[in-house]
Formats: structure tokens, C-alpha cells, sequence
């Protein structure tokens, strides 16, 4: 498998989930906002929304959209038991991860961490913060994942609450959410996918800012 990630973004979730599964998988760098892969070639010939995660899988097809690639992971590799297999535990998944990517990664953190997004659309987002995180406080105050045991809900959640140190939402508001965030960063998988990613990250950025300054 090779999966086409940026540093830092939902894709992340998906390099967690292939280290607990142990796969032996490949991992290329994109710059989403040039459209282009690490080797230079152009991502929108991977897939058309030029978006990660995109999981190009051992059956030789691409798959994209992060809930999906992050059920197909757990699906490969039943014996990490990512995921539940079916009936209500298996929708109980799909419904932390549908509240994850819409309530979450779409409605709250898109606005706040996009420059070009308006101040009235970044209020807009983080109106929408406390009903969204406090829904989190209450579960994650009796539970300590999202589910009975840790899934890909809960390596998507992590890699959400990760952006909130840049869009200026304070997990410490909700104190069960930032313990979920704290334990979680020490599970290895996250903690080895962070650390790599972070630097990844860093580097991408510095290169980004050397090429605007060399145009300007």
C-alpha cells in the first residue's frame, strides 16, 4: 500500500492506523497546494479532488475520502480490531467518524485554520465549538475512547484535536476532551506519527517560505 499524505492533515489519521495494524506500507509526501506529489508529478492524475488521504491499495485501485480509507485499513487487518466487524458496533463507528469529519474537521476547524476564510466565517465555525467539543466532554468523560476500545475514530479524532494549538480552541475548556488528547499522544502509534509528521511538516513550510521569498 502507498499512502499519499501532507504533514499534519486527516491523512494522519490514516499513518496511525497503519502503524497499529503493523502494515508494511509506503508513504508519499503531497503539496495540496500545488497539486503535487513529492517526485514532482502531478496529484490530480492520482486522484481528482487532489485531496489526502488517497490509499492506493495492494488490489492495484485508489481510494480516497478519510473515512473510508480509514475503514478499509481496519477492515485489511481485522486482528488489530480497528473496527468492529458489523451490526451496532460497527455503525457506532461510522457514526463517531461521520461526526468527526462533519461536526469536527468540517464545520469547526476548516473555517478557523483557512487564512483566506472571512472573520464573520470564522465566528460562524467557532460558535459551533461548544456544542460540538461538549457533546465530546460528556462521552469522553465516561469512556476512555470513542468506542470500547481503541479504533480509527478515535486515530481520526487525535489527528483533529491536534490542529486545535493552531486555530485557537482551547481543549483545556473541556477537560475530559484534553485528557482523551494528552493519553492519545502518548499511545506509540500517534506519538511515532506525530513526531515524523511535525518534522515533515516543518520542513515543508520552511521550503514554502524560501520559494516565496526567491519569487519575491
Amino acid at each position: 500500500m502507498n499512502l499519499y499524505f501532507s504533514p499534519l492533515a486527516c491523512s494522519l489519521a490514516t499513518r496511525i492506523a497503519l502503524y497499529e495494524v503493523g502494515a508494511d506500507a509506503q508513504f508519499t509526501s503531497v503539496d495540496t497546494h500545488a497539486k503535487r506529489v513529492e517526485d514532482g508529478s502531478d496529484f490530480l492524475a492520482v486522484t481528482a479532488m487532489g485531496q489526502v488521504p488517497a490509499l492506493r491499495t495492494d488490489e492495484g485501485f485508489v481510494l480516497t475520502e478519510n473515512t473510508a480509507v480509514l475503514q478499509y485499513v481496519a477492515d485489511r487487518f481485522p486482528a488489530a480490531q480497528l473496527a468492529p466487524s458489523a451490526g451496532a458496533e460497527r455503525a457506532r463507528l461510522q457514526q463517531w467518524l461521520g461526526f468527526i469529519g462533519t461536526e469536527l474537521h468540517k464545520a469547526l476547524f476548516v473555517p478557523l485554520l483557512d487564512p483566506t476564510a472571512p472573520a464573520d466565517v470564522k465566528t460562524y465555525a467557532r460558535d459551533k465549538a461548544a456544542l460540538r467539543l461538549g457533546i465530546l466532554q460528556d462521552h469522553l468523560a465516561k469512556h476512555e475512547f470513542l468506542l470500547d476500545r481503541f479504533s480509527v475514530a478515535d486515530a481520526y479524532l487525535a489527528t483533529v484535536l491536534n490542529w486545535a494549538q493552531y486555530s485557537g480552541v482551547d481543549l483545556a475548556a473541556y477537560p475530559a476532551v484534553h485528557d482523551y488528547y494528552q493519553r492519545m499522544l502518548k499511545r506509540p502509534s500517534i506519538a511515532k506519527a506525530v513526531s515524523e509528521e511535525f518534522a515533515l511538516y516543518r520542513a515543508q513550510k520552511a521550503r514554502q517560505t524560501a520559494k516565496a521569498a526567491a519569487a519575491s
